[in-house]
């Protein structure tokens, strides 16, 4: 849609320091107007919206009391950072957001003095607030000063555990540090005005010391229907340290719950907490996903994540697929597989629908776990259902297995536990950017001894590499590949089952050859159409496995031709390092071999598409052609030979 909603009290706001001369009825219209805004916004891009809208009110309530940027307002994952853009002078870029050139989709320090600190991973912000409150009390300086530090985390990512890790130091500590626990799974029933009335008084009024107790008793206060929803919360909360609650166990004095939606009890409760605390405090606020928007509300996903959408309607505008996505296959074929063996099963840490597990809990739910924002106990979890006799499948977005490699390592590597590591989200995923790119996992598993690791080049590849990796018994294996749609190959009825470390030739050429791992096959055969009408017909190779590497079809591509190039999706010391020292080893380059490895660029690539993303690494088929023809010294056109 083109037409903007009317936002009279939002026009004028160009900071946060704008919403300190408003009373309180206008922050709530405010709240109105930014929740419109934020809609119409993702409605053009896309992006992270249920997150967002769940916290409109407490954006507002926490621009409006803390003095920001010198206060530190630090969102956890910050997916739900788009109200906060636009109060910090963004506004004029929201219809960028995740775009080539835009605004992140994420806090990021380079964008704003707003965004103290980057994020787009779960569980980090309690650590850093506790960095900032610590480096304040030091004497450390920023350009804008060191005030307060207020970590917004929700309750998904407080079930990580470096989230309780932060919290133990926070209460050894003892410093000023102040926790909000946005808490969007509960619901809040109403009426809710008994409430709203009891705590805006309570907190205004009350001396500090007595907000805890009262907070306490403030649940047998409620009417009913939000009766049962607060003593859900609270019993959600109990710890065993003398009928407290867990957090006060850490040493956290708690405020809680409170309604997040509503400006008359979040309002008061900061005001207070700026004013009072002393040490650390969690106030447990609880609010809804996709709140104000009914088609969000009733999401499944709560609109997690979406396209680009119909305003009105809530309609998504997605192209027409052409092939299934490589996700769907893992999840599909995994499915198929476990029908016929009763000893495969699944593990996924909070992500079943973006791995494609979900179609997996449906039909064998107690075979497939959720661990919840837990990559580490994820991946040891699955290693000991190794060892138990089971075949797991631990599939994790690279990015996200990365949070797990010290397990990966102690736990299954040396152990040659037979886990299968599904890694999704490969090589550039687009308008994530460089926190969810999958750049480097061929290169941390590679190098790990008995671990064996496979790239598809497309869904059929796939296919076949789930089937091989759930024969496999004598120790890890991991597959990757990449987010979005498969190329659109015929579809095979039956996965076959590999031989391991053996790769497949695809045309026979002269010259110069081409050795893929991954999903660039596409764009090498592309590279290859084009070096044809030049008279140059390459020979091309996929590698399928980066370990262990077929030895005999490497060393003959490196006999009979000119040039060697690999070609992956991934960092430096991937794949085409492993080809490297093989060809080293055997004293191939003291023969002449030309060998060339393209690689990601040791550089963080921002949110764009995935073919612009690749254009920046220079890993697109125009790329590759420019690349051989350099290698054999062929002139392009427009240019001399040296």
């Amino acid at each position: 849609m083109t037409d903007r909603p009317q936002t009279p009290l939002l026009d004028q706001i160009a900071s946060p320091a704008d919403l300190k001369r408003l009373s309180d009825s206008q922050l709530v219209q405010v709240a109105h107007e930014l929740r419109q805004e934020t809609i119409s916004a993702v409605s053009v891009t896309g992006g992270h919206l249920g997150a967002g809208l769940g916290v409109v009110e407490l954006t507002v309530a926490l621009h409006a009391v803390f003095d920001t940027p010198k206060d530190k307002v630090i969102w956890d994952v910050s997916h739900q950072c788009y109200p906060h853009k636009i109060l910090t002078g963004r506004r004029d870029r929201i219809r960028t957001l995740r775009m080539k050139d835009g605004l992140s989709g994420f806090t990021k320090r380079s964008e704003s003095a707003y965004d103290p600190f980057g994020a787009a991973h779960s569980s980090t912000s309690i650590s850093a607030a506790l960095g900032f409150s610590v480096a304040r009390d030091l004497g450390g300086v920023t350009a804008e000063g060191l005030g307060d530090a207020i970590a917004v985390i929700g309750d998904g990512a407080m079930s990580a555990g470096m989230a309780f890790e932060a919290m133990n130091n926070a209460g050894h500590l003892g410093k000023r540090l102040i926790v909000i626990l946005n808490d969007n799974e509960m619901s809040i029933a109403p009426p809710v005005g008994a409430l709203s009335s009891y705590l805006s008084r309570l907190y205004t009024e009350a001396p500090f010391h007595d907000l805890k107790a009262a907070a306490k008793g403030a649940v047998s206060l409620l009417p009913e229907p939000f009766r049962e929803g607060a003593k859900r919360a609270k019993d959600m909360l109990k710890g065993m340290a003398m009928g407290g609650t867990l957090f006060e166990s850490f040493g956290f004095s708690y405020i809680g719950p409170i309604d997040g939606h509503d400006m008359d009890q979040l309002l008061p409760v900061l005001r207070t907490v700026k004013t009072r605390a002393t040490g650390p405090i969690l106030i447990h606020v609880l609010t809804k996903k996709g709140k104000g928007y009914r088609p969000a509300e009733i999401a499944r996903d709560k609109g997690h994540a979406t396209a680009k959408f119909n305003v009105l309607t809530g309609e998504q505008k997605k192209a027409p697929s052409n092939a299934p996505s490589y996700t769907s296959v893992f999840g599909q074929t995994l499915v198929d597989l476990a029908a016929k063996d009763s000893k495969i099963c699944a593990v996924t840490a909070a992500m079943p629908d973006g791995t494609g597990l979900s179609l997996m809990a449906e039909r064998y739910p107690s075979r497939t776990f959720d661990v919840g924002i837990a990559e580490q106990h994820g991946v040891t979890f699955a290693a000991a259902l190794a060892a138990g006799g089971m075949k797991p499948f631990c599939a994790m977005y690279s990015t996200f297995l990365q949070r797990g490699y010290d397990q990966v390592v102690h736990d299954v590597a040396i152990q040659r536990l037979p886990v299968r590591f599904a890694i999704d989200r490969a090589g550039l995923v687009g308008a994530d950017g460089a926190t969810h790119a999958g750049s480097f996992d061929v290169a941390f598993m590679a190098n790990l001894p008995g671990m064996v690791v496979m790239a598809a080049a497309d869904e059929a590849e796939l296919k076949h590499m789930v089937a091989t990796a759930a024969a496999y018994d004598a120790g890890p294996i991991a597959f990757r590949y990449p987010r979005g749609e498969g190329e659109g190959v015929e579809m095979p009825e039956q996965a076959e089952v590999l031989e391991i470390g053996k790769g497949r030739m695809i045309q026979t050429g002269k010259r110069v050859a081409f050795l893929s791992f991954g999903t660039r096959l596409g764009e090498v055969k592309k590279a290859a159409e084009a070096l044809a009408a030049r008279g140059i017909t390459p020979t091309i190779a996929d590698a399928r496995f980066a370990k262990p590497l077929d030895r005999e079809m490497i060393l003959h591509l490196a006999a009979d031709h000119e040039a060697l190039i690999t070609v992956e999706e991934g960092a430096v010391g991937g794949f085409g390092s492993h080809v490297a020292q093989l060809l080293s080893d055997e004293g191939v380059f003291d023969a002449g071999l030309k060998f060339r490895s393209m690689v990601l660029p040791d550089t963080f690539i921002d949110q764009a598409s995935p073919k612009d993303m690749y254009d920046v690494a220079a890993m697109n088929a125009e790329h590759i052609e420019a690349k051989v023809l350099s290698v054999l010294g062929v002139a392009q056109i427009g240019e001399k030979r040296a």
